[in-house]
């Protein structure tokens, strides 16, 4: 027993929810940090959950009773279904003419935009779509059905489709969740896709660079060797007036501080640099400053320990560069050798430039790596959107985490109708066993009955899914309009489901008969 201290109140026994907020605030999940109270319900939400859910359950069941209240025979597991209804169809058509017709302009050299009707329109197409791929798996599978048995001489396929050409919806009530699922991801991976063309660079490179002021010397030869760095340099201004009195602006030539292996490595192609000479950087794809012609000169100040101005020339010699675009040695004007400089001066003014790849992981990581050496200093990184890269990170952590979720609950689902349905078949199932059925049938067609329909429905989805993240690829207008890297992931995962209905439906037929089973219903 435990007692409270003067003013103090005993908080009691820690609950399990608070617990729980504990441990995922510090554990978390990747790209996603965050503190305990942030995951406390707030009182509306609360409210709603003990509320609103208990009101949505009695609404709905309400309407159950008024429809068994006005037909009791057709609420009844017994009673004859009605076919599907083959409307569902025409939804499902209009919607993959709509996102076929703009997939086609992708292949065109115009392809299509979101301006104006069009955004519209991809958007109706997505709706329809994915509508009348629920609305028309019921009559799909019962097709499928009635031609899988009148074709084939197997007992066991023959029992399995006849049984869903009776009632094609009964499962398909639930493989509908699984379906729509599956055909979000798809939809979820073209917007991921698209966030990153707007968040991310399209060169192969990433420039970071930070204000000389904040960095001091040994810190610069740390941040030289962040993992993820492959090269570094420096950029320096020269003076706008040498004296302090001229009126006439003076032109100005930017300076990168590197040899011609940091050089290489920061642009895309270099041709004719020296190590050891100064040299004036050309790039074709930039203008420059009349100004900046072979033979002008140009002051650089430096500052701390022997500093003293350095004066440039600049020689007829030159670098033929092709740089990428953003990048911080676009707009140099004259390459200086590290060697060209004062030994123990550093720059009034500059910037430092680290250079690494331009992929998410690697841009993650050379950040990481600058925070810890230099906590202070503000980074500024060239072409990338820093918040979007988290913003991408998070939602594919949400994403990841509500597909296996949903997965997850959707297969239990799934099990659980199986389930019931077996159970409501056993006086079925008795008689055909009395007929000389063997179990073994009878479990093979009991997982074909689930099975077909499942890869069926998933394998569709998979496919519209795929057309209507293309056809939103395509008129988003970036350069990524065939996306291929989602559908291993989520075949993977439809063969995941599909693995385990098959296992759940195996033992559903018992061994021995149960005579009370044997009755007239």
């Amino acid at each position: 027993m435990t007692t409270a201290g003067p003013g103090r109140t005993n908080p009691g026994p820690p609950r399990f929810d608070a617990l729980l907020n504990e441990l995922m605030s510090r554990a978390g999940l990747p790209a996603l940090r965050w503190y305990p109270a942030d995951g406390v319900p707030s009182v509306p939400t609360v409210v709603v959950c003990l509320i609103g859910c208990p009101l949505l359950a009695w609404f709905v069941g309400r309407a159950g009773a008024r429809r068994a209240a006005a037909d009791p025979l057709g609420v009844r597991r017994t009673a004859v279904p009605r076919p599907p209804r083959k409307w569902g169809g025409l939804l499902l058509v209009t919607g993959l003419g709509i996102v076929c017709g703009y997939c086609a302009t992708g292949l065109t050299d115009h392809p299509a935009t979101s301006d104006g009707p069009s955004a519209l329109l991809v958007v109706s197409g997505v709706l329809l779509t994915g509508g009348g791929l629920v609305l028309t798996l019921p009559w799909l599978s019962a097709v499928l059905a009635r031609k899988i048995a009148g074709s084939t001489g197997s007992l066991t396929l023959n029992l399995a489709m006849r049984r869903n050409e009776v009632e094609p919806g009964s499962t398909m009530r639930v493989v509908t969740g699984l379906v729509l699922l599956v055909y979000a991801a798809s939809l979820a991976q073209g917007v991921l896709i698209e966030l990153e063309q707007v968040t991310r660079p399209s060169k192969p490179t990433q420039d970071y660079a930070m204000d000389l002021s904040r960095l001091t010397g040994q810190q610069r030869e740390e941040l030289a060797s962040v993992p993820g760095v492959r090269a570094h340099a420096l950029t320096i201004e020269s003076d706008a007036d040498t004296d302090g009195t001229s009126a006439d602006v003076v032109p100005r030539a930017t300076a990168l501080v590197a040899d011609c292996g940091q050089l290489a490595r920061m642009v895309k192609h270099a041709d004719g640099c020296v190590d050891g000479k100064v040299m004036r950087l050309v790039n074709p794809d930039t203008g420059t400053d009349p100004g900046v012609r072979p033979g002008a000169t140009f002051t650089y100040r430096f500052s701390g320990e022997g500093s003293e101005n350095t004066s440039v020339t600049l020689p007829t010699d030159r670098i033929v560069l092709d740089a990428f675009d953003p990048s911080a040695s676009g707009s140099a004007d004259v390459l200086i050798p590290p060697s060209a400089l004062p030994a123990k001066a550093d720059p009034a003014a500059g910037l430092y430039i680290l250079v690494g790849d331009s992929d998410p992981q690697e841009v993650r990581r050379v950040l990481d790596g600058i925070g810890t050496v230099a906590p202070t200093a503000e980074v500024d990184p060239l072409g990338v959107n820093i918040q979007g890269m988290q913003q991408i990170a998070v939602v594919k952590t949400l994403l990841a985490l509500g597909m296996i979720m949903g997965l997850v609950i959707g297969a239990a689902a799934f099990l659980v109708s199986v389930t019931d349905r077996a159970v409501e078949r056993r006086p079925q199932v008795t008689a055909l066993a009395l007929m000389g059925a063997r179990p073994r049938t009878m479990r093979a067609a009991q997982s074909l009955q689930v099975v077909l329909p499942l890869a069926a429905g998933l394998v569709l989805a998979l496919v519209t899914g795929k057309l209507a993240e293309s056809s939103y690829l395509v008129t988003g207008g970036g350069a990524v309009f065939w996306d291929v890297a989602g559908v291993p992931l989520l075949a993977l995962a439809a063969l995941g489901v599909v693995a385990v209905a098959t296992a759940g439906t195996l033992p559903l037929v018992g061994r021995c008969i149960d005579p009370e089973l044997i009755r007239r219903d």
